[in-house]
């Protein structure tokens, strides 16, 4: 149940991030409270995951889904640029993060 809390926890993240730009600095009301809502659901899923893995893989593995599905949303959502160093720079991520989860 681990791993599966963790990845919630990351998608999460992505939803938290994403409702953090939609709300123009805490400005937006809706966006506002999906951003602290989703937040606090992902950092408790998270701990939850923490309660068995090492705090290096489950950390490492969270920021990472949070950091390639907001990559993701921004080219497919917000029409933000898929350079290929950006595109390579996600599959560094990924490399990792396949390789976290494999020595663990």
């Amino acid at each position: 149940m681990a791993w599966v809390f963790l990845g919630l926890a990351g998608l999460l993240e992505v939803v938290w991030a994403f409702a953090m730009k939609q709300s123009h600095g805490f400005t937006r009301l809706v966006p506002s409270l999906i951003t602290l809502v989703t937040m606090i659901a992902s950092f408790a899923l998270l701990s939850a995951s923490m309660r068995v893995l090492p705090l290096g893989t489950a950390y490492a593995i969270w920021t990472g889904i949070g950091a390639l599905g907001a990559f993701a949303v921004g080219i497919i959502a917000l029409g933000e640029p898929a350079t290929a160093p950006r595109l390579i720079a996600a599959g560094l991520i990924l490399s990792g993060l396949t390789l976290m989860k494999l020595s663990s």
